[in-house]
């Protein structure tokens, strides 16, 4: 019986050795160190949403989420200049009930309204600074160079150490031990947003050049960090959501039905009509009017009341600041894969991670899954942009995010944890 006894525990003993061991998931920071992490761009590393640049916006700006996996992996604290309240500087748009000139109740982006403190508007950098998150809206790759450029942007402003800093050297103080740097896209897009009548298209060669520049200074502090590439305008609600083919007319050619915002439904919707809007060609030096091509791009900006009780579009011609024309259409493309293509060059010379937004944005026009829900680019309703059709939602950080976090895992051997999108909020409808 003893030897009996025996045979049994080592035969346990021995399964027991052989059980597989499971080991826990430990996030890592692999080659890089992310205890001073600096994120460095325009609105979309700020956390603007929604027309204009306020507090909860900034809390899921994709650089804030992605400060937050890296403290797994031993980054440290990460400060973002935030503002004081919900309103900003006072431009931020919600989404409202509203009767258009038709007297119809429609669903459409709407003033948040109310006053906003007062403290947005004053210099934060003594009490609260520095800041880690040194995303400027409205900044382009010059402008991160340009000393007393605070002088000129209110939100630098804000939060600049001084008067004649640059963007850059507030970046460089902090002593960053890793970086990310997501800017170029206001270089083409002030001339996009405006139809080409304002705003001129950085050159590339020149972009290429500041690029350089500023790499050359950031890695002069850390060798480790992550570059971003700019979204093609095809991929932004912003000059997606009208159809150039917008109107519905009758045999007599008066307006039938637009093809604007749905009468009657709780969602913003678009359907494809059969006529081109009527346009003023700014080409023509006598405003020639012609009818828009199916592949030009009408801007989200047009006002729809004029169009549908002002006869902007069938009548009278809309104004060339609302929409681009296929040679405007060409210069922008261009403009853009230059743009990537120089930053993909540097990513590879300066040895840094790359993510792919452009192609992250183009897959998403179709939709991707997350957690099973569907996001895509559509106006509204995909979950991705926010309302003012060019920044992101807080879900589209969340997704944003998770695509750094992927460069750099696979860069850098690291292993940051992702964040799951849908635990982040969508549009708020009323």
């Amino acid at each position: 019986m003893k030897f009996r006894t025996l045979i049994y525990l080592l035969s346990a003993l021995f399964l027991i050795s052989c059980e597989p061991e499971i080991e826990a998931f430990k996030p890592d920071a692999g080659e890089a160190d992310f205890s001073v992490y600096v994120a460095l761009g325009n609105s979309l590393t700020a956390g603007y949403a929604n027309g204009e640049l306020y507090k909860s916006g900034q809390m899921v700006s994709y650089a804030n989420i992605m400060a937050k996996q890296m403290i797994h992996a031993g980054a440290g604290e990460f400060r973002q200049p935030l503002m004081k309240d919900e309103l900003g500087f006072g431009n931020k748009v919600i989404l409202g009930e509203v009767s258009d000139c038709l007297g119809n109740d429609i669903l459409a982006p709407v003033p948040a309204g109310g006053t906003p403190d007062p403290a947005n508007f004053t210099s934060i950098f003594s009490e609260e600074g520095p800041f880690h998150n040194i995303g400027v809206p409205g900044a382009q790759i010059s402008h991160l160079l340009l000393p007393g450029y605070s002088l000129y942007n209110q939100y630098f402003g804000r939060f600049a150490s001084n008067a004649s800093t640059r963007v850059l050297d507030d970046a460089l103080d902090l002593d960053p031990t890793f970086f990310s740097l997501w800017i170029g896209s206001n270089d083409v897009l002030g001339y996009a947003i405006s139809g080409g009548e304002s705003g001129v298209i950085t050159p590339s060669e020149e972009f290429k050049q500041l690029y350089r520049l500023i790499l050359n200074e950031l890695t002069s502090k850390s060798d480790k960090g992550v570059l971003a590439n700019i979204p093609e305008i095809i991929s932004i609600p912003f000059f997606n959501t009208i159809p150039a083919h917008g109107l519905l007319l009758t045999r007599q050619g008066q307006v039938d039905s637009l093809n604007l915002l749905h009468v009657g439904n709780p969602y913003i919707t678009f359907r494809l009509g059969y006529n081109g809007f009527v346009v003023a060609d700014a080409a023509s030096e006598y405003d020639a009017m012609r009818q828009l091509e199916e592949d030009e791009l009408v801007l989200l900006t047009v006002p729809q009341d004029k169009i549908k009780c002002e006869g902007w579009g069938s009548e009278f011609p809309i104004p060339a600041n609302f929409y681009l024309s296929q040679q405007q259409i060409i210069e922008v493309a261009t403009a853009i894969e230059a743009y990537n293509m120089a930053i993909n060059e540097l990513a590879g010379e300066f040895n840094l991670a790359l993510v792919d937004i452009n192609s992250l944005l183009k897959e998403s026009i179709t939709g991707i899954n997350y957690d099973g829900l569907n996001f895509n680019t559509q106006y509204v309703m995909g979950g991705v942009f926010s309302l003012d059709g060019i920044h992101l939602s807080p879900r589209g950080n969340a997704i944003v995010a998770n695509h750094f976090i992927k460069a750099i895992n696979s860069k850098y051997g690291s292993t940051i944890p992702k964040v799951s999108p849908t635990q982040f909020p969508g549009i708020i409808f009323p």
